[in-house]
């Protein structure tokens, strides 16, 4: 019988652990990943609201608003590596592929030209601009007279 050595007996564990849950598995990558980082400007005559999101096409994403009063955004992609080995007979021991979804809900509020709202893809950034309403354009607040 072989002697044990305690230290060669325990240490395949954290080596196993690194190699399973490392970056480098797709897994991992998407765990890592969090929601895109959203910054919120407001001028004197729009709301701008700017998305990071790098690799992304403005195909990736779905802009509306909703019965709520929320301008809501989603981001959807999957990717798939070609295997060339599949077409020849060999099973997967490793096939990367992903799926990231984002979606964002914010209140719009009351001042906004919700026909107006555009968006543009700028260099991995989605901007989407939110005019405001004209003094003279915006709604008056209904009187309800109690009785």
């Amino acid at each position: 019988m072989l002697p044990i050595n305690k230290k060669n007996e325990t240490s395949w564990m954290p080596s196993l652990f690194n190699d399973l849950f490392s970056e480098e598995w797709p897994i991992m990558r998407a765990a890592a990943m969090t929601s895109p980082a959203i910054n919120v400007v407001e001028d004197e005559k729009q709301y701008h609201v700017e998305i990071a999101a790098p690799g992304m096409t403005k195909e990736d994403f779905k802009i509306h608003v909703n019965d709520q009063n929320e301008l809501v955004i989603t981001m959807e992609r999957k990717n798939e590596t070609e295997d060339k080995n599949r077409k020849h007979g060999c099973k997967y021991l490793r096939h990367e592929f992903s799926y990231n979804h984002f979606e964002q809900n914010l209140l719009l509020p009351d001042n906004v030209e919700k026909e107006n709202i555009s968006a543009k893809m700028d260099n991995g950034v989605l901007n989407v601009f939110l005019p405001k309403m004209q003094d003279s354009a915006k709604k008056p607040i209904k009187l309800v007279e109690i009785q």
